[in-house]
């Protein structure tokens, strides 16, 4: 499972703070069987955001995690950048990580990270908090490689 991690800080993309989250949902992706091929950093910039994710869709990447971006103050704005590049939505990925965190903090309901489907790339939106990352990768590796065994079917056959 190709798979990139793109952290969207503006702090982390001008080394004026350290990205922890990124490396952290590399190294849980990895235990969950993908293969991190790609790892980026970009700030808080909606073009810039929405060419990397087109970037990785069209280079075939099977899984795009992002970190930062989610929550409420103006310079959020993975999650539109995202939907500008998500062809289907995975509503239901997005739910699961806003259930967990919910659990966990009443903050975790402000998260505003969507899921979603481009060609045959699943874009999951994580907060771009370490303890966060490490609280929600749980709930979705177990449906990983099922959700890219299925994106990478054709015409409803496993592809060769």
């Amino acid at each position: 499972m190709r798979t990139c991690v793109l952290t969207v800080s503006t702090s982390v993309s001008r080394r004026a703070s350290e990205d922890e989250s990124g490396p952290l949902l590399a190294q849980l992706a990895e235990e969950a069987g993908a293969d991190v091929e790609a790892m980026e950093v970009v700030p808080d910039d909606y073009a810039l955001i929405e060419d990397r994710l087109h970037h990785y869709v069209d280079d075939g990447f099977a899984l795009i995690f992002t970190t930062g971006g989610t929550g409420f103050t103006p310079d959020d704005i993975t999650p539109e950048a995202t939907r500008a590049v998500i062809e289907r939505d995975a509503p239901g990925i997005a739910e699961a990580l806003r259930a967990e965190s919910a659990k966990h903090t009443p903050m975790g309901m402000l998260s505003r990270g969507v899921s979603g489907i481009a060609h045959r790339t699943l874009i999951v939106n994580f907060p771009g908090s370490p303890k966060a990352i490490g609280q929600l990768f749980p709930v979705i590796a177990p449906v990983l490689q099922h959700a890219v065994g299925t994106l990478q079917r054709q015409d409803g056959e496993p592809s060769h």
